[in-house]
């Protein structure tokens, strides 16, 4: 099992530093310009990034933080508040939600985007594996779930992921244990599964959050307060 998810050795210094930070906070707010005005997000990402002198990671940060103004009113207006989610049924775009908390549990960079929605670095490159933040993070989706009494949970894995299944199975044991009222689904094409709902999506994909009927942003409530390697546009 691997020690932490997502902070890499660079890190400190590409996220850190004071100068690296405002840097890309600039980087964010040209980047959304740029699309506001119909520039395509990797040829916009791109051109950012060449002119801050970013490297491949730091433009990974941006493209997570970056929005459109069109987009960030969109995803506003169908947000659902966390205060809103009695009796509610959520699903969950299980490896992006599960990898980002266990990144904040990790003591990973994360980045708050402009649509308030939280991002991470980690990559799956096909395969998912459990690091020691694992079960800790099913236990606090799974305390949020039950202190805003949330009706039903449907967890949605990328099926071609090796180790969905595995998830699958460990999800459903704890559920089954705990007696949560819990479903967990491996599909080969999650995100539209996700949109096509008519439930409460969780995620911080941007085509699902622009997609879904509507979302609702599970993180900003669960990450610490003044959580140290936040970084914000």
């Amino acid at each position: 099992m691997s020690k932490n998810r997502g902070k890499e050795g660079k890190d400190d210094y590409l996220f850190g530093e004071v100068f690296m930070q405002r840097k890309i906070k600039e980087a964010v707010l040209d980047m959304s310009f740029l699309l506001e005005r119909g520039y395509g997000e990797s040829s916009s990402c791109e051109l950012v990034g060449n002119r801050y002198k970013l490297n491949k990671r730091q433009q990974q940060a941006i493209k997570g933080m970056a929005a459109s103004e069109t987009a960030v009113v969109h995803r506003e207006k169908t947000k659902i508040s966390v205060e809103n989610l009695e009796g509610a049924t959520l699903i969950i775009d299980g490896f992006n939600q599960l990898i980002l908390l266990e990144s904040i549990l990790s003591e990973a960079y994360v980045f708050k985007g402009r649509d308030g929605a939280y991002r991470d670095l980690s990559n799956l490159y096909g395969t998912y594996k459990s690091v020691r933040q694992t079960e800790k993070a099913i236990e606090v989706f799974a305390e949020f779930f039950k202190k805003y009494s949330v009706l039903k949970v449907v967890w949605v894995f990328d099926a071609p992921v090796s180790n969905s299944g595995h998830m699958k199975v460990k999800l459903m044991e704890y559920a089954n244990k705990k007696g949560y009222n819990w479903e967990v689904i491996q599909e080969n094409n999650p995100d539209k599964f996700i949109v096509n709902s008519n439930f409460i999506g969780v995620s911080s994909d941007a085509w699902i959050l622009d997609k879904t009927k509507s979302w609702t942003n599970i993180i900003d409530v669960l990450i610490p307060e003044n959580y140290p390697f936040l970084i914000t546009c």
